[in-house]
């Protein structure tokens, strides 16, 4: 029986425009689980637990940000971090899309959810090969919040046949923590453009060559276009 697995997070909320928060981001992370990455995980649990933080659920704004438990850690330790959830996405057999809205253009929450489904829609017909191929799709996300949950369930189940919805909890899956990651590195990507990156931002990236080389490029090949 052949299974897809969609891991799927977001960035950003459904509140008025932001302009520290100009964007909502959804991001969808899938693996074959006929392709093993076991050796992959292995190797991630020991490169965190070389670094002192053994069976650690890695958030991937917080790092950048110097928040939550990552406050008092110097630049280098941060980083050390994110490049081991780095090296574990590139190497691993698995894909990703993210889709995005500059929240400015959308006039509230309804409009927002309507054109994040319309892109959700549109990428499941464009790849529906890829999806009609698997016996099962199960779709992994943490319920954060309602109007996702909504939008995932209508969405996927309107379109394909063989799909099952499983709440996640962040810390038991790393490639959800994989999708936090994409939807970070999308937003540092997107507010780069409009030249909105944040003190802190700037801190860890150094600038936005930087930020493309070490982050971007590396992550290319697995993006789904």
């Amino acid at each position: 029986m052949k299974e897809l697995s969609v891991f799927v997070d977001e960035s950003g909320d459904w509140g008025e425009y932001d302009h520290r928060a100009p964007f909502y981001i959804i991001s969808l992370v899938l693996h074959d689980q006929e392709v093993d990455i076991t050796e992959d995980l292995i190797r991630l649990e020991m490169e965190m637990t070389n670094i002192g933080w053994s069976n650690h659920c890695i958030h991937s704004g917080p790092i950048i940000r110097s928040e939550n438990e990552y406050s008092g850690l110097s630049l280098q330790e941060r980083q050390k971090i994110l490049r081991r959830l780095m090296t574990f996405t590139r190497k691993a057999n698995i894909r990703f899309k993210s889709f995005h809205i500059e929240k400015k253009q959308s006039t509230d929450a309804i409009v927002s959810i309507g054109i994040l489904s319309k892109k959700l829609a549109a990428f499941i017909r464009d790849n529906y090969s890829l999806f009609s191929d698997y016996d099962s799709v199960k779709i992994y996300y943490d319920n954060g919040q309602i109007e996702v949950t909504r939008m995932l369930s209508s969405v996927f189940n309107s379109l394909l046949d063989n799909v099952e919805f499983k709440k996640v909890l962040p810390s038991k899956y790393r490639l959800f923590q994989v999708a936090d990651l994409i939807c970070t590195l999308r937003l540092t990507q997107l507010k780069s453009e409009k030249h909105l990156l944040s003190k802190s931002e700037l801190y860890f990236f150094s600038d936005a060559r930087t930020f493309t080389k070490n982050y971007l490029k590396p992550l290319a090949s697995k993006e789904i276009i």
